[in-house]
Parts: structure tokens; C-alpha cells; sequence
């Protein structure tokens, strides 16, 4: 069947059948928001306690973690890949979001590290948890990633209001609603309806 012989409730049920597909290719790979999400709030709670508890100088060592993150992903990601029999459009949106995302990252930690860490950067950082948990849920019709972008834009906006360390704080509780939470109920989502 040709693109133009398709009626307008082949169009729809064909675009939902691949948002159904990418929503249980994200679950079966949420492992990546659960991973960046847990060595994301690890590093925040970490550094936090490292600054003021310990009064460790070099708080900022325990990001390093993220290199862990780096190399997992692309060893899951080349894993997949392997794997994979069908891409959809909606998935490889979702990859090119991801993808921009973390360009974004390592971007902002370039500028920070020229212009200065003690100033208000975390309230960037959680801006990016909140757009693409929120632009991911919207795309795969996943309320609580879209809730938890909302959340971690509302956390952005009262953590501009707070010293900087307790910014890291704030860093943790918008990673906890914008990637754990929705991940792990996009696990049990998926895992229920295979049942």
C-alpha cells in the first residue's frame, strides 16, 4: 500500500501503532533515564553532602560518576542497535532529542567552567531535566514524564531563589519526579501490559 492510498484512519492508526512501539522501546530501555537519573541524584546529593557536611574542597569530584554513565550508554546503545528489527520516526526523534540533550550538557559545563561553578547553574541544568522528560512524554503520550517536566520547570524557577548549595538539593528532588519516577512507572506501564 502506497502513502497516498492511505485513508485518514489507516494515517492515524499507523502514526499510534508507532508511538506504541517507541513507548515500549523506551520502557524496555528506560534503563538510560534510570541510570542517568539515579547517578544524576547520586552526584547532586553527593556533592552536596561532600561540600557541606565534609567541607571537601573538591565536592564537584563525585560527577566523575558520569563517566560511568557515558560508558554504559554507549555500550547499551551498540547492544541495541545489534538488536534492533524496526526503527520508527517517533524513536529516532526521541534518540535525536536525547542526543541534543546531552550536547546541551556538556556545553553548559564548558561555559561553567569558564564563567564559574557558584553561581546559579543548577537552575540551567534542571531546565534541561524538565524539557526532555517533558517533550519525551509528550511525544510517547506518557503523562508522568510530561508531569515531571512541569515539575522540574517549577523546581528551575524556586531553585533560582536558593543559595547555591542548596540548589544541588533541589537538582536531586526535580531528577527524582522528572527521569526515576516516570521511568519506573513506564517499566511497570509496559511490564502490565504484556500480561
Amino acid at each position: 500500500m502506497t502513502e497516498e492510498n492511505f485513508s485518514p484512519q489507516e494515517s492515524l492508526r499507523l502514526i499510534q501503532s508507532m508511538i506504541t512501539k517507541t513507548k515500549q522501546d523506551i520502557s524496555d530501555n528506560s534503563v538510560h533515564f534510570l541510570v542517568w537519573g539515579w547517578i544524576t541524584f547520586i552526584a547532586c546529593t553527593g556533592q552536596f553532602v561532600l561540600k557541606n557536611i565534609f567541607n571537601y574542597e573538591k565536592h564537584y569530584v563525585v560527577w566523575s560518576l558520569t563517566v560511568v554513565g557515558i560508558i554504559f550508554s554507549n555500550w547499551y546503545n551498540f547492544k541495541e542497535e545489534k538488536t534492533r528489527k524496526v526503527k520508527t520516526y517517533v524513536g529516532e526523534s526521541i534518540k535525536h532529542l536525547w542526543l541534543g540533550m546531552a550536547i546541551a550538557y556538556f556545553v553548559l559545563s564548558i561555559i561553567f567552567t569558564k564563567t564559574g561553578w557558584n553561581t546559579q547553574v543548577f537552575p540551567f541544568f534542571i531546565l534541561l531535566y524538565g524539557l526532555g522528560s517533558f517533550i519525551s512524554g509528550s511525544i510517547i503520550q506518557f503523562r508522568p514524564l510530561i508531569v515531571g517536566g512541569i515539575i522540574a520547570f517549577i523546581v528551575a524557577i524556586v531553585s533560582v531563589f536558593a543559595p547555591y548549595d542548596y540548589q544541588i538539593l533541589f537538582a536531586a528532588g526535580a531528577i527524582l519526579f522528572s527521569y526515576i519516577i516516570p521511568a519506573y512507572l513506564l517499566r511497570y506501564k509496559n511490564k502490565h501490559s504484556k500480561e
